[in-house]
């Protein structure tokens, strides 16, 4: 759509740190964007909030306090315009412990997490582990899940003795056998990608041997080759589009969060069962092929969410579209690009 033929222009501001303007804000993104009519304007974190805009919408990835009271102060002013997202909302996946509460209010068949518990003193680790149910091999996670580097520094505790080398406090969760493959869905308000991407291999019985008890996730990424990879991603089937579509749906609802995406895997002795192990505030669209597609529809469903409040229509169905949850723009991606071990969780 030519530019010229936008009649109506929507203003959607951001404020990212330098490091996610670099990978996000791409030319594509701002030129795809400009042609459906939609402006993608920069917010200058040194001046207020409320001295910029107006804005149809502001979305962000800054959580400090000072901010979080300049959103307040901006939505006093312009009450109409969308925050993309709620402060509070977006804490709840910087901390495992509650981070996959959502998924346990979904009512999806066929979908669950791993078994996991919160440990917060060496002392209790055997012992939580025992009540749980939980089984060797496990996952050792750090509570925090934000940009901070030690927040994806993740463990395979393979037996009882790996347990000597956690430091509480920590998530624990049963390492789940799914394939070497994860799942890892995007979404974007009512848009959605699903992508194939590396992941641990299975474990066997005979592997937990291994003379290492506790093994990094970075060593054990680097022992998979390229080609067994590429056999791995060409065997695993992608999980139906009507159950990724649900699910997003649900999931999107449950954590009042429109920019997320999710890890999901399949588990390798029941393949009709599905568990999300780890959910991401403003992931890294720019890795999804044709992301400027994608991102595009949402600011616009946004920016129309936006005029619908001014013109006090927000409560009728057929301007209500990104409360009513209908996924309409599912596509499966099989990327076979990234070989390095990018998921936050298994």
């Amino acid at each position: 759509m030519s530019e010229s033929l936008v009649k109506d222009r929507f203003r959607i501001g951001y404020a990212l740190a330098p490091r996610s303007v670099s990978s996000f804000i791409q030319d594509s993104l701002l030129n795809h964007s400009k042609e459906q009519g939609v402006d993608l304007i920069p917010i200058d974190l040194e001046k207020p909030l409320v001295e910029q805009g107006p804005f149809d919408a502001v979305f962000h990835k800054i959580y400090d306090e000072k901010w979080k009271k300049q959103l307040e102060e901006f939505s006093l002013k312009y009450p109409t315009s969308i925050i993309v997202d709620p402060v509070d909302a977006i804490e709840k996946l910087h901390n495992r412990v509650s981070m996959l509460d959502a998924v346990n209010q979904l009512k999806i068949k066929n979908l669950a997490i791993p078994l996991q518990a919160f440990v917060d003193s060496n002392e209790s680790l055997e012992e939580k582990i025992a009540n749980q149910g939980m089984k060797f091999p496990l996952i050792a996670k750090p509570v925090t899940a934000n940009a901070r580097a030690d927040a994806h520094q993740m463990f395979l505790v393979l037996n009882k003795d790996g347990l000597n080398g956690i430091k509480a406090p920590v998530i624990i969760q049963e390492f789940v056998n799914h394939g070497g493959v994860i799942f890892k869905v995007y979404v974007a308000g009512d848009h959605v990608k699903c992508v194939k991407r590396k992941s641990l291999t299975d474990i066997t019985e005979e592997k937990p041997g291994n003379s290492d008890n506790l093994i990094p996730f970075s060593l054990i990424s680097s022992e998979q080759s390229d080609e067994s990879f590429a056999k791995l991603m060409e065997a695993a089937k992608m999980p139906p589009l009507s159950f990724i579509n649900e699910v997003s749906k649900q999931l999107r609802h449950a954590l009042n969060l429109h920019l997320f995406n999710y890890d999901m895997i399949r588990d390798s002795k029941d393949g009709n069962r599905y568990l999300i192990i780890d959910i991401n505030y403003f992931p890294g669209y720019a890795k999804v092929p044709e992301y400027e597609a994608m991102l595009t529809p949402c600011f616009l469903d946004i920016a129309n969410e936006k005029r619908s409040r001014e013109a006090g229509n927000l409560d009728k169905p057929e301007n209500n579209k990104m409360h009513e949850g209908e996924t309409n723009n599912l596509d499966h991606t099989e990327n076979n690009e990234t070989h390095e071990a990018e998921s936050n969780g298994h």
